[in-house]
């Protein structure tokens, strides 16, 4: 199939195409779970019932007119691609982002993909003695995050297409309130929207991670756990009272000295995090907590928020 040709159909960059067939090459793919058994797998990785009716409506059926051969071709290629890194830890974009207001197949192209890539991570889990309820607590933020695609009217998932391959190829485990993300020598912690922060629930999952680690990635060496969010944010002390979940997190960690990062706008995360939305203006968002406050008051200062980085011993 001619490349360039592809991504003009595709509608997406030469190059986009490019990437997902040098790293794909001709490595196996895996296959779909059984159309049968989808609704009941859609409802353990807890995928809302409009997310899910939308899903089982544009499936890859064979002669299914939804279906064109590129985007075909796409999907099989994306599942090798990521099935080629299983294992892997890092952020890995399991190909390029498409105009998803062309239809159910090009919306839900990559959860197809997540869909099939549940069976090798599933045996990748048991492989490593990971138990059924962490594996599907791990597999299950599917769920949460098409329901935040949906609230942002579908400003969410083209960063949460890459942050969920981290959850298909094993290198990440929600263990109790927070995630664990396996990395070198430190264990990131990333905090997905189950509930109230609190240092009884943090302190359990940081218990939790000290023995599930060891246990299942032994030839693994941990010494610290680290985090990097705009929740880390010395500001924040500004506006929140000291015994906040927040704040109280916060002093777990010693912070690196300040960077900015490359790619990536606090603002637009603290945005995305406290009111999933990128495109409210500042009057008209909400103001019933402490920490939308904060965030709205800081930014109609003229301030911004950074994004910082720290440790903790294991």
């Amino acid at each position: 199939m001619d490349l360039e040709d592809l991504a003009a159909r595709l509608g997406v960059p030469a190059e986009d195409v490019a990437r997902v067939h040098r790293l794909a090459g001709d490595r196996p793919s895996a296959p779909l779970p059984a159309k049968s058994e989808a609704p009941a797998l859609l409802d353990r990785l807890a995928v809302p019932p409009d997310d899910a009716a939308e899903i089982m409506a544009g499936w890859p059926d064979p002669g299914s007119p939804l279906w064109t051969p590129e985007l075909l071709w796409l999907l099989d290629r994306s599942i090798a691609l990521v099935r080629a890194d299983l294992g892997g830890s890092v952020w890995l974009p399991p190909g390029p982002e498409l105009p998803r207001d062309r239809g159910l197949a090009w919306r839900h192209l990559y959860v197809y993909a997540y869909l099939a890539l549940i069976g090798p991570v599933r045996t990748y889990h048991r492989d490593h003695g990971v138990p059924d309820a962490v594996s599907w607590a791990t597999l299950a933020d599917l769920g949460r995050n098409l329901a935040v695609d949906r609230r942002m009217r579908g400003e969410g998932w083209p960063v949460m297409q890459s942050w969920l391959t981290l959850h298909v190829r094993g290198g990440l485990y929600e263990l109790g309130r927070l995630q664990h993300h396996r990395g070198d020598g430190v264990i990131d912690l990333h905090i997905p929207e189950s509930g109230p922060l609190t240092p009884e629930a943090v302190d359990a999952s940081l218990d939790q991670a000290r023995a599930f680690f060891p246990r299942c990635f032994p030839a693994e060496r941990y010494t610290a756990f680290a985090c990097g969010s705009w929740l880390l944010d010395p500001q924040l002390r500004e506006y929140l009272p000291e015994d906040s979940n927040i704040v109280r997190f916060q002093q777990r960690f010693e912070l690196e000295p300040y960077e900015q990062p490359e790619g990536l706008d606090p603002d637009v995360e603290a945005l995305r995090f406290v009111f999933r939305s990128l495109t409210t203006p500042l009057d008209r968002l909400p103001r019933g907590t402490v920490l939308q406050r904060a965030i709205i008051d800081h930014l109609k200062a003229g301030g911004h928020w950074h994004w910082r980085r720290g440790r903790f011993p294991l």
